[in-house]
């Protein structure tokens, strides 16, 4: 999808485009797209899951279909109509099916509305953020969220981490920076499973930036953190700009960071290097975070 996603590293913006279900506005940053199609017919696929439409293959490529208005409890007034949304995160092409596309947006992340506790919880958060552009809601979908109610493994291969073999408790400290309550709270648990019990949870990257100032001024950043992993999409401060004003400040670009996300892509992992992230790993993999955290721990105490 040809869009100006090459924005500067760490401006703290996305893009995101506005679609529509029924009457009602939604977004999806555009790094996560490839393109967008036209309804094409699909076919099912028997003993699916109830949210998946079916497949279809344009370009010799084989592509799950996602109904978009199921996943969301909507009515399904439109069938065989619409437009199809193809994406690419956590290392799969996934089709969205929806109603219209409306444009693109470019918006900082410290405009965007991080939902209360009322509407998005653990265990149903449907959206990541809310915008208001225009006295228009647009909600940003959680569509990690998503393909994990489809198939928890797409989410995070935590099987990877209950196959590890018996370790050794580890009480360096380590800061997950991770807005969705279900993601940040499967890395914690498979984290505390491979020995890392010191752990200090924040919700985006100003909570995560406010608090090692904080420890910055008390003198002792270095000791109270010894590495940082990081979700790149977050409201109020994302993880490309947590990562430059970790890896820009005197003493704590000492801090080893690891950029945990779904969208670590070709053109993102540029981004990052630029940044000075010193790992950068694709969803769903928490074994090769593990093993990463484990080898820049082991590097710290040389």
């Amino acid at each position: 999808m040809d869009t100006n996603i090459l924005l500067e590293s760490g401006t703290n913006e996305l893009e995101v485009l506005e679609f529509t279900l029924g009457s009602n506005h939604y977004g999806i940053n555009v790094a996560k797209i490839r393109e967008i199609l036209n309804y094409q017919p699909i076919t099912p696929v028997p003993n699916s899951h109830p949210n998946i439409e079916g497949i279809f293959m344009p370009r010799d490529t084989m592509i799950t279909v996602v109904n978009l208005k199921r996943c969301l409890g909507m009515p399904e007034e439109r069938a065989g109509k619409g437009l199809f949304i193809i994406t690419n995160f956590n290392k799969l092409n996934i089709a969205f099916h929806v109603d219209t596309v409306l444009g693109i947006h470019r918006v900082s992340w410290e405009s965007i509305i991080k939902p209360d506790s009322t509407i998005n919880t653990e265990e149903n958060s449907a959206s990541t953020g809310v915008i208001k552009l225009n006295d228009k809601l647009i909600i940003i979908l959680d569509f990690e969220k998503i393909v994990t109610d489809i198939s928890p493994e797409i989410g995070l291969k935590v099987s990877d981490v209950e196959n590890l073999p018996n370790r050794e408790r580890c009480d360096s400290p380590i800061m997950v920076v991770e807005d969705s309550p279900l993601l940040s709270k499967l890395i914690t648990e498979s984290l505390k499973k491979a020995g890392y019990t010191n752990l200090i949870v924040t919700m985006n990257g100003k909570e995560a930036w406010d608090q090692l100032v904080e420890f910055r001024k008390e003198g002792d950043v270095l000791e109270k953190v010894h590495c940082i992993i990081t979700d790149i999409e977050m409201p109020l401060m994302d993880g490309h700009r947590l990562t430059k004003l970790v890896k820009t400040d005197d003493v704590m670009k000492k801090i080893p960071m690891i950029i945990f996300s779904s969208l670590v892509n070709e053109e993102m992992r540029m981004k990052g290097e630029k940044l000075g992230a010193d790992v950068q790993l694709t969803k769903p993999e928490i074994g090769n975070l593990v093993s990463a955290l484990d080898k820049l721990i082991e590097k710290s105490r040389e």
